[in-house]
Parts: structure tokens; sequence; C-alpha cells
């Protein structure tokens, strides 16, 4: 009885994403720009008002690099994706980028969070751009209150000269998964 319950929450969540999918794919390519422009700026918010100091730490760097992503973990397996952009703060390019993911491991629950990663350099900045990242392993136990409605992750420093800020947003989650995970350019929006 539970499987079936589980199998239908899952079925219906896939349709309303691709659903999702579909109207937004409807939209012009400078109307797909704006909605990930808002979506940063959501983000880069969000960010400032739980870590003030954030705000600093953005316009003193190379670049920035602003990322919404949703993620169903069901079991053994999830996976994910969202979309974002990076800005370079000395050129004032935009260059838009999508993630996705795969999770292998124990879990369940549905997550959809925001991470800021902070360039220090120029050199980690293109770095990030050109060849996109890949990280994997992680251990999360994550949930939020409905007073705060985030839950500062951290900022750590994940690389030389990157520092990453993660918000989870109405959230729960409690997996230990391996996860493969990668950001790279979106062609259609650059």
């Amino acid at each position: 009885m539970r499987l079936n319950t589980v199998i239908k929450t899952f079925t219906i969540v896939v349709v309303l994403m691709v659903m999702t999918i579909a109207v937004v794919s409807a939209a012009t390519v400078e109307e797909k720009r704006q909605a990930i422009r808002n979506v940063t700026n959501e983000t880069l918010n969000e960010v400032y008002s739980v870590q003030p100091n954030a705000r600093e730490a953005v316009a003193n760097s190379a670049g920035y690099a602003a990322f919404t992503i949703t993620d169903v973990k069901l079991v053994f397996f999830g996976g994910g994706g969202g979309k974002g952009m990076a800005v370079n703060n000395i050129t004032g390019q935009e260059i838009f980028m999508k993630t996705g993911d795969v999770q292998f491991g124990f879990g369940l629950g549905i997550k959809k969070y925001e991470v800021l990663f902070v360039f220090g350099s120029q050199k980690a900045f293109s770095d990030f751009i050109n060849s996109g990242w890949q990280f994997g392993g992680q251990a999360t136990a994550a949930a939020t209150d409905s007073v705060s409605g985030g839950s500062l992750q951290g900022a750590i420093s994940v690389g030389p000269d990157v520092w990453m800020y993660q918000l989870t947003d109405k959230g729960l989650e409690a997996s230990i998964t391996v996860r493969g995970i990668r950001y790279y350019k979106d062609n259609d929006l650059n």
C-alpha cells in the first residue's frame, strides 16, 4: 500500500515537471533569459538575507554563479536539475547555464535549493564557465522551518578561489548518496 502511494506521488511529480518544461519551452529566448535573471536575483537576495557578508563577497569577487535546483530522491535513485547564470563582475558578461545530477544511495525526498558560487579570481571563474564542474559524494540531513523559510547549509570552500553558499527552500531530505552533479553552459540561451 505504501509503495503504491510513493509510486503515485513520484509519477505526479514527474508529470508536473514535464508540463512545466513544456510551458517554459514556449517562451522566447529573451523571456527565458529574463526568467533566469529574476531567479538569480531572488537567489542572491535570499543568500544575503541569511548571510549578509555574502553581499560584500559577491561585490568584491571576480564573478559569481547562482542556480536554483530541484532534486527528487526515491529510495535508491534520484536526480534533478536546474538553471542559473554566471556573471563576470569585471566585464558584466552573463553566461546562462544548466545543471543536472544523478544520485544513487538511500533516501527519500523532494528538495528545492539555491546555490551561489563566488569566484575569487578570473581563472577560477573562467575554469567554471568553460570546463563545467562535477562534484560527487554527499550526506544530507536538511529541514527548514516555516518561520525562516530557508536554512543555511554553509559557505564552504569548494576549490581554489571558489566558495559556495547553499540554501534549501521548504525542502526536507534525509539521505546518504553518491551524487554526480554537473554545471555547464546552456547553448540555447548563450
